[in-house]
């Protein structure tokens, strides 16, 4: 039986149960709190935070390779690991360029893939001349430790970008903490997960479109209705990608459309992501089981969609609470096709991700989609 680690023990590593299960694969989770979502399914636990080296050591010891949940991990600790022979899948050359948004941006660019205009604030020196090419508004961006639209700021005027940079860095005491990027009005949202083999095979799931409130995704429709020549760019840069980082393992990537048709790269995440979650019940093979598939060393499965589309809705918090909200999901599992997830978080918190909720459809229509993620999201939030 092959022994699987991973690094991060939240929803996203308990939503690889099902597939380990089937695969016949244990799971090992180093995550910090005993009421992390992954512990009630991990043969094994390592309770410890995510960054500490001497805890992974220890996970080392009962896997066979260690994957990850999160990409906010010491890589400094991991390549010392590395050295020792601890197989990591990704590989951490795959992570270096990544987990710095900044160092991200200059490596997509420098492979010539299509991204937003950006630059270092540390490395400016007339910043207002700078930010005047760029025109407002602009995206203020932390470089690390970003997600679900922290540490991510529209800003609209100079006054507010001083305003803010003076918190942050009187806070941070650290310019190079921060990246600015042009403000990109687009028309959609997209992201696209691939998968690559140890032989290096890669499979593309659907691309889908993605909608965001307040920079958390809300709802997720599949396929996404875009030309056949976007769907092969963005399928070409999904290869790209993967290949030139020699990744072994799923990675999700965010994408924007403009309104002339143009598309660019938002973000890589080098894990499975919250935008293929409709994968579990639309897909022949989840992300989850495709991602295990990869780093175990087993031959890829097929991602193709088994329904003519699906919606995913989050089910975010909107309070603080330690409710189940067990009447909404009962409410919920009442919609034809509606396959419900609880993470079994046991505190509520706005914007939290408590749970989601897949809809398969028996045709591709965009309206239809958002009329049913609507209905949900009226039993859900409150009003």
């Amino acid at each position: 039986m092959k022994r699987v680690g991973i690094i991060g023990g939240g929803q996203l590593a308990w939503m690889m149960a099902d597939a380990a299960r089937k695969l016949e694969v244990k799971l090992v989770v180093q995550t910090p709190n005993e009421n992390d979502p992954a512990v009630s399914i991990a043969q094994e636990t390592v309770f410890a935070p995510v960054d500490d080296g001497s805890a992974t050591k220890i996970l080392a010891k009962k896997c066979d390779v260690i994957t990850f949940e999160n990409e906010f991990v010491n890589l400094d600790a991991l390549s010392v690991l590395a050295e020792q022979g601890v197989c990591f899948r990704p590989r951490l050359k795959a992570l270096t360029p990544l987990l710095d948004k900044y160092h991200q941006r200059c490596y997509l660019s420098n492979l010539g893939l299509p991204v937003p205009q950006f630059f270092a604030l540390d490395e400016v020196e007339n910043l207002k001349s700078k930010i005047e090419s760029l025109g407002f508004p602009v995206v203020l961006k932390s470089r690390r430790h970003g997600y679900d639209g922290q540490g991510t700021f529209i800003i609209q005027d100079f006054a507010t970008l001083e305003e803010k940079l003076s918190w942050d860095l009187i806070k941070n005491s650290n310019k190079s903490l921060f990246l600015l990027e042009e403000f990109v009005p687009f028309e959609r949202e997209l992201a696209i997960i691939a998968a690559r083999s140890l032989e290096g095979e890669i499979v593309t799931y659907p691309v889908v479109e993605t909608q965001q409130e307040q920079q958390v995704c809300r709802r997720v429709i599949a396929p996404a209705e875009i030309t056949p020549n976007q769907v092969a760019e963005i399928e070409a840069i999904a290869h790209t990608l993967l290949n030139s980082l020699q990744v072994v393992g799923i990675f999700g990537i965010e994408l924007f459309v403009r309104a002339d048709g143009k598309v660019l790269v938002n973000e890589i995440a080098p894990r499975t992501h919250n935008s293929g979650h409709f994968s579990l019940d639309a897909c022949e093979t989840s992300q989850f089981e495709q991602h295990l598939r990869a780093v175990c060393g087993f031959p890829l499965g097929n991602p193709s969609l088994q329904s003519a589309g699906a919606v995913m809705v989050n089910l975010l918090g909107y309070e603080n609470s330690d409710s189940d909200y067990q009447s909404q999901r009962q409410q919920i599992t009442k919609i034809p096709q509606a396959h419900v997830h609880w993470y079994g978080k046991t505190e509520s918190r706005p914007g939290r991700k408590l749970g989601h909720v897949t809809v398969l459809l028996d045709n591709q229509n965009r309206q239809q989609a958002i009329a049913i993620a609507q209905t949900i999201e009226s039993i859900w939030y409150p009003g």
